[in-house]
C-alpha cells in the first residue's frame, strides 16, 4: 500500500481474458505504457498471470494478464488454464478481448462458457481492427452482446493506439473509490528477476518460431547488481531432448548468441543499465513435469 487515503483516489482490478493470440498482452503493455508482458505471434505465450500497473488520473487500475485458454492437453497447458481462470477472481471488471481479424470460433466459444454464469461487470474489446475485415466487426459484436450483454463494447487496435484512449478512461470510471495498491511509479508485480527470464523466453520465441514450440523454459539462477551499477544475470533454458538443444545453441553457438544479445539489450532498456547476461543450454527430459520448475516460472502445479 502506498499509505495514501486521498478518497478521490480509485484503484481496481481489471482481468484480461481471451483466446491465445488475441493481443491481451500487447493490449496491457500498452495501457501501462511499457513492457509488463512479452508478446510473440505465437498463441499461449503468456503462461502465467501478470500483473500490470495503469493509471489515468486519480485512478490505478491493476491489469491482470491471463493465458490464453485453450484445450489443454498437458499438465503445463492445464496449470496455465487454471491461471486463466484464476486471474479472473476478485476482478472489478472482466475484459473479454477477441481477435476481431480472426473471428469467433470454439476457443472463442469455451470462453463464453466459463462467463455465462459470472456476476463481474464485463466490457468486450474487439482487437487488431486495423486488420480486420471491418463488415464483420459489428455483426462479431452483435452476436457476442446478445450471448453474454456486456456493459461496453470497444474497438481497439493494441498495436496502433486506435480507441485505447476511450476505452481505458471507461475502464478508470468502473474501478471502486479506494486508495492506490501500488506506488505511482510501479509498472508491473513482476520483479526484475522474474522480468529477465521472461524476455530471454520472449526472443528464444521470435528466433525460433516454429522450430520449438513450447519446448523450453527460462530459469534465472543469478542475479545480481554489481558496484558499478551494472546487473549481473546468469540463465538456464531447459529443453526436453537433446535435439532441441542443437536447434537453440544453432551452427557454432550463433542462435544462442543471438538470443543472449537481444535479450540483453531489451533487459538493458528496460532496466536502464548495463546487463551482463550468461545463457547456457541444459537438456532436461520432462521439465514440464517438474514441481520447481512450475514454482519458478510462477504456476500453481495441477494434478
Amino acid at each position: 500500500m502506498t499509505g495514501q487515503e486521498n478518497t478521490e483516489q480509485r484503484c481496481g482490478v481489471v482481468a484480461i481474458l481471451g483466446a491465445p493470440n488475441a493481443g491481451k498482452s500487447t493490449l496491457v503493455n500498452a495501457l501501462v505504457g511499457q513492457k509488463v508482458a512479452i508478446t510473440s505471434p505465437k498463441a499461449q505465450t503468456t503462461r502465467t498471470r501478470v500483473l500490470g500497473v495503469a493509471l489515468e488520473g486519480d485512478t490505478q487500475i491493476i491489469l491482470v494478464d491471463t493465458p490464453g485458454i485453450f484445450a489443454p492437453r498437458r499438465r503445463l497447458d492445464r496449470a496455465m488454464v487454471q491461471a486463466a481462470w484464476g486471474g479472473v477472481q476478485d476482478a472489478d471488471l472482466i475484459a473479454l478481448v477477441i481477435d476481431a481479424k480472426a473471428g469467433l470460433g470454439e476457443k472463442v466459444e469455451r470462453i463464453l462458457e466459463g462467463l455465462e454464469d459470472r456476476s463481474e461487470p464485463k466490457i468486450l474489446i474487439l482487437n487488431k481492427v486495423d486488420v480486420a475485415d471491418k463488415g464483420k466487426l459489428l455483426i462479431h459484436a452483435q452476436r457476442l452482446n446478445e450471448r453474454i450483454g456486456f456493459q461496453d463494447t470497444f474497438f481497439v487496435s493494441a498495436a496502433t493506439g486506435d480507441g485505447l484512449p476511450e476505452m481505458k478512461a471507461a475502464m478508470a470510471a468502473a474501478m471502486p473509490e479506494g486508495p492506490w495498491h501500488f506506488p505511482a511509479d510501479q509498472v508491473s508485480s513482476a520483479t526484475d528477476r522474474m522480468l529477465s527470464a521472461e524476455i530471454t523466453r520472449e526472443q528464444i520465441y521470435h528466433q525460433l518460431h516454429a522450430e520449438l514450440p513450447y519446448a523450453a523454459a527460462v530459469e534465472t539462477e543469478q542475479y545480481k547488481e554489481r558496484e558499478d551499477g551494472s546487473v549481473e544475470i546468469h540463465q538456464q533454458i531447459l529443453v526436453a531432448r537433446a535435439s532441441q538443444r542443437a536447434i537453440v545453441l544453432g551452427k557454432g553457438g550463433q542462435r544462442l548468441k543471438e538470443i543472449g544479445s537481444r535479450s540483453r539489450a531489451e533487459l538493458s532498456r528496460l532496466l536502464g543499465c548495463p546487463v551482463h547476461l550468461y545463457l547456457h543450454v541444459k537438456v532436461k527430459e520432462g521439465w514440464d513435469e517438474d514441481r520447481s520448475v512450475y514454482r519458478d516460472i510462477g504456476l500453481d502445479w495441477v494434478e
